[in-house]
């Protein structure tokens, strides 16, 4: 008999996992999609997984593959779906990145957004992410390389599970892989108009009750739920509140119904990247051990946004200028507290509102209060590790990654307890493990106490030195995230439990 290490090392060698994906860092990014995706395969892969990733080919994409220095090469078969009555045909491009395959698929017709996502659904603009689903069960005819397990992502490849159930071809194929679908936002589901199901070949059973009809609508996600062999969401918490009514965006019946194949998976960061460390965008490095280079980090991140240093502390926002982030609640809140207790910064982009709300906001406080609202990696970098506290009072929040590279920046979270957040931040007052300040009920006011306490902490050296300790002590690698998965996808193959 194998030793049982030698025996499980030969069992994760022989896993083929197949992620198929709108987005993936660094080549195509939109959110913290892209991040996972980046991350997520990588370590996989270090683990002796045969983890692969299938990415639509969008404008700039190969520049930025080149720009790394990646490897690429095109196979020599096209790849081909029948879609609309028609055949649409794609190049296949092999990247090599971080030790990972990654397939980019060049189809100038259909993958022609370099931002992605559309602003709304028609036949047209949903099209290019059916094409991405459906070429990822062509896609071993052209590699010569097949899957296991079928990996997808959002409402954008839920397509998938749902062909292989539903579809007058490809259900044929059914019974050749498990698949997991990763609900990383529930807020996004793929609404559309359930006339197009037929012209991407799925039969009538697919737009039923027990399929993706939705209020009249056909609702992919939902398809993908339904269909898949396994369901993931981002963090633990965020898989019991999508079983709510509040929480689960008209879909908490079904997922109630999906629960005995339903888990919460924690993400989390790059280490390689998020790095106060070894981050080379830094004016200057540190680590737990010799925090002198984040006091240059504060130096130069005043320099950048023309605030006076008066000792108090800077306060960061870094994230999307949508409601689901608070930042209603987060602008009543300092509206309140800002001039006699921080100096806040701001980086983010999203809706109009939100962005001429914070312009506004600068406006009426130019020595307290600065914000950037286009995207600026490298300034986000400063951010993290030249702020004293970041703030993230989301009104829900399926991971978040914000709080996990602030903790590795020893910069402290003031966060409100909903889903991943509740994972990730230990509140300091409630235990000395402590890594952050949390507040329940989505208002400013809670928000205000847990910043005054914030604050309260801050003036007591002592205590604050423990919380940042606390803070990068704290361990969000990858490595643990990806053996539950490896551990999921084992499960599948073998007909076990799944959790």
């Amino acid at each position: 008999m194998l030793a049982d290490g030698l025996a499980t090392a030969i069992e994760e060698r022989s896993l083929c996992v197949l992620h198929i994906t709108p987005e993936m860092a660094p080549f195509a990014k939109q959110g913290g999609l892209g991040d996972v995706l980046g991350s997520l395969p990588k370590t996989l892969r270090r683990s002796g997984v045969d983890a692969r990733v299938l990415l639509p080919c969008y404008p700039g994409v190969l520049e930025r593959a080149e720009k790394e220095g990646f490897s690429c090469r095109k196979l020599s078969k096209t790849l081909n779906v029948a879609l609309d009555w028609r055949v649409y045909s794609a190049d296949v491009l092999q990247v090599e990145a971080f030790g990972v395959s990654i397939y980019l698929l060049e189809q100038a017709e259909l993958f022609t957004n370099p931002e992605i996502y559309p602003d709304s659904l028609s036949p047209e603009t949903v099209l290019p992410f059916v094409f991405l689903s459906l070429a990822a069960l062509e896609l071993p005819e052209v590699a010569g390389w097949k899957p296991q397990i079928l990996h997808v992502h959002d409402w954008p490849t839920a397509i998938l599970p749902a062909a292989l159930k539903w579809h007058h071809y490809y259900r044929k194929m059914g019974e050749q892989y498990d698949v997991v679908m990763t609900i990383h936002n529930l807020a996004h589901q793929g609404i559309v108009d359930p006339k197009l199901l037929p012209t991407w070949g799925l039969e009538k059973d697919a737009f039923s009750i027990k399929g993706m009809e939705f209020y009249g609508q056909a609702n992919l996600l939902k398809g993908g739920v339904l269909a898949a062999d396994a369901i993931t969401t981002v963090s633990p918490h965020y898989s019991w509140d999508i079983q709510t009514q509040d929480g689960g965006f008209g879909l908490h019946g079904v997922f109630n119904e999906m629960r005995h194949k339903l888990s919460g998976i924690l993400n989390g960061i790059d280490y390689d990247v998020w790095n106060p460390a070894t981050d080379r965008v830094l004016p200057a490095n540190y680590a737990a051990a010799d925090l002198a280079g984040k006091a240059e980090c504060r130096r130069k991140l005043l320099e950048v946004t023309k605030m006076p240093d008066d000792g108090k502390p800077i306060m960061t926002f870094v994230g999307r200028l949508v409601q689901q982030k608070g930042v209603d609640i987060l602008l009543a809140a300092l509206d309140w507290t800002l001039i006699d207790n921080c100096r806040v910064v701001l980086l983010g982009s999203g809706m109009q509102q939100y962005v001429d709300m914070v312009r506004e906001f600068q406006r009426s406080y130019p020595e307290y209060f600065w914000c950037c609202t286009d995207f600026d990696e490298d300034l986000a970098h400063l951010a993290y590790a030249g702020s004293d506290m970041l703030v993230m009072p989301s009104l829900f929040e399926p991971c978040g990654l914000s709080q996990m590279i602030a903790m590795a920046y020893g910069t402290i979270p003031i966060v409100r307890g909903t889903g991943g957040l509740a994972d990730s931040v230990i509140d300091f007052d409630s235990s000395p493990d402590g890594t952050g300040f949390l507040f329940s009920d989505y208002n400013a006011d809670e928000l205000c106490q847990a910043m005054y306490r914030a604050f309260d902490v801050f003036e007591d050296k002592p205590r604050w030195d423990q919380a940042v300790q606390n803070a990068m002590r704290a361990d969000f690698s990858w490595t643990a995230s990806a053996r539950t998965y490896i551990d999921l996808y084992n499960n599948l193959r073998n007909g076990d439990p799944l959790m």
